[in-house]
């Protein structure tokens, strides 16, 4: 049984990766978390008390705690999801955004460098399977225009703060590859959603809002286009990249899903007026309430993730229309979690996300 050291496994796409590998029993977990605003350990109330489940309270920048942790549990590879992935929170405190994403990774390569040539005599083939998976985003890679597509060998041009701090780490596990041969593999995503996902992002978001009968705030014209990838598949694709990636290797894993952010939230209200077709806030498309811009607001993203449908066999089961209806049903049936993430419940305080 294989034991997978994993950051950020309290967060969205984290603990959408740890539920799916504690569930398939093949894999001793260790959930590495500094339990911020967004890490939720309600999220991982399915497997708490699963025997191959272990939670360590910790940050990425604690090298040494790292260090201790991967050795004390004879680690055998590395899931990195730890990060500050709020565009809106890293215009407001960008400071955050580069401790996390940058500092700590740094450190966490760091620690995984030392336990790695710790190991290099271990009798079990550790030394020569291990492998750091580093989870990253199409953001690193800027704006696109009318049309075309990221691929792994665009060039890196991120337009705020947080997309400037995941590129900075990005290159880190290049460099700890390139430099010191630590099997790295970095993966880059295009906007993911579905269940557990904190209420700050678009899709929750405009769930929650919606049902309260809150105005949905929709930025600028409405017509900044994303990718859009359901969670599920996302970790499907981590799981055959951290079995069958190359070292060294970069992914782009993305849904075939682009629609305009306008489009994408009066689909959802079409689906929470067949949903829930006696709500009093039906027709929802009523609540769109456009509002001012944020700074340096990316048009397009699009990500080509043929190299990782060629080398893996895989693709996104889930179209854009059987996602959202899975996710606006979980929604639907998880007003407890809800309000918990709403209320600050879950971490002893207030967060005032009901601001429009």
């Amino acid at each position: 049984m294989e034991t997978l050291f994993i950051t950020g496994g309290a967060g969205f796409i984290g603990s959408n990766f740890l539920i799916r590998k504690i569930q398939d029993g093949n894999s001793r977990i260790i959930n590495y978390d500094k339990l911020t605003y967004a890490g939720n350990l309600d999220t991982l109330s399915p497997v708490k008390n699963n025997p191959n489940y272990f939670f360590v309270e910790g940050d990425i920048c604690n090298q040494e705690l790292v260090k201790k942790t991967l050795i004390e549990n004879k680690v055998d590879s590395i899931v990195n999801f730890a990060a500050e992935s709020h565009v809106d929170r890293s215009i407001e405190s960008p400071e955050d955004f580069i401790q996390t994403n940058i500092v700590g990774t740094f450190r966490l390569l760091q620690a995984s460098r030392d336990y790695w040539d710790s190991i290099k005599e271990d009798e079990n083939n550790r030394y020569k399977n291990f492998r750091f998976l580093h989870v990253s985003t199409d953001e690193v890679y800027g704006s696109l225009g009318d049309s075309g597509s990221f691929t792994e060998k665009t060039p890196y041009a991120p337009n705020s703060p947080y997309a400037a701090s995941k590129a900075s780490s990005d290159h880190l596990i290049r460099s700890f590859f390139k430099t010191f041969g630590l099997p790295t593999i970095t993966t880059n995503c295009s906007n993911n959603y579905g269940p557990h996902q904190f209420p700050e992002k678009l899709i929750p978001l405009m769930i929650q809002k919606a049902t309260a009968g809150q105005p949905l705030p929709v930025y600028g014209d409405g017509l900044h286009v994303r990718d859009w990838l359901y969670v599920e598949d996302h970790c499907i694709a981590l799981e055959q990249t951290l079995k069958n990636g190359r070292v060294g290797e970069v992914y782009n894993i993305g849904g075939d899903n682009e629609k305009t952010n306008l489009d994408l939230v009066n689909i959802l209200c079409e689906i929470l007026d067949e949903l829930i077709p006696d709500s009093p806030h039906n027709p929802h498309k009523s609540l769109i309430n456009f509002v001012k811009d944020r700074p340096g607001h990316d048009r397009r993203y699009a990500i080509d993730a043929g190299k990782i449908k060629r080398d893996m066999d895989w693709k996104p089961k889930e179209t854009l229309d059987t996602g959202l209806r899975k996710t606006v049903q979980w929604y639907i049936d998880n007003p407890q979690w809800i309000e918990r993430v709403m209320s600050g419940a879950y971490k002893g305080q207030r967060l005032g996300l009901n601001k429009t």
